[in-house]
């Protein structure tokens, strides 16, 4: 492992009490003047439903990103700004938010997040799922997630919102029960 990765490793961690204003202050800067922005309860909130699947990356006690994901069902997704969100059994784990801060883009952060993310979904989660915003669907792709076109997203989540999925790497590709009960056809 190179001496760069070792240093990511140790600088992602889980999220702390103590990083929700640091996690909203970047937040509040990559979704300046967009529908996107939640605020800082709708974000805690989103942490509480799962603290292991959601993380920062700490660079000298300073948030310089963070990773937000908790499970929900296949082919739904959590309404934005939520302050009350509930707890779900499902195993899929939808990655709710992905923020690197401007300042710290292009170092690695955010493969450093996702590489987390995915080490602590193979135990209990098939699927990952998202919601591409702002035009992000062709770097999801890129990574290995699916476009579902016929899952429809509200507005707030941006004109082009596509909602995403890939089968959690190392786990197989056992279909899931909850694709069965999903009511609409899916791509």
């Amino acid at each position: 492992m190179s001496r760069e990765r070792t240093g990511h490793d140790e600088r992602i961690r889980p999220v702390r009490a103590g990083d929700w204003p640091g996690i909203a202050l970047v937040e509040a800067a990559a979704y300046a003047g967009s529908s996107l922005t939640e605020g800082r309860a709708a974000l805690e909130a989103k942490g509480r439903a799962s603290p292991d699947t959601c993380f920062v990356v700490d660079l000298d006690g300073d948030v310089a990103g963070y990773l937000l994901a908790l499970p929900y069902p296949r082919f739904q997704y959590p309404p934005l700004a939520r302050a009350d969100e509930p707890a779900h059994d499902a195993r899929n784990l939808h990655l709710h938010d992905l923020v690197v801060a401007h300042g710290h883009r292009g170092r690695g952060w955010g493969r450093g997040l996702l590489d987390r993310l995915t080490a602590a979904a193979r135990p209990r989660f098939e699927h990952i799922s998202l919601v591409a915003v702002d035009g992000m669907a062709a770097f999801w792709a890129a990574h290995g997630y699916q476009a579902h076109p016929r899952v429809r997203l509200p507005e707030s989540y941006g004109e082009n919102a596509v909602y995403m999925s890939t089968a959690v790497p190392g786990r197989g590709s056992r279909p899931s029960k909850e694709v069965a009960r999903f009511p609409c056809p899916v791509s």
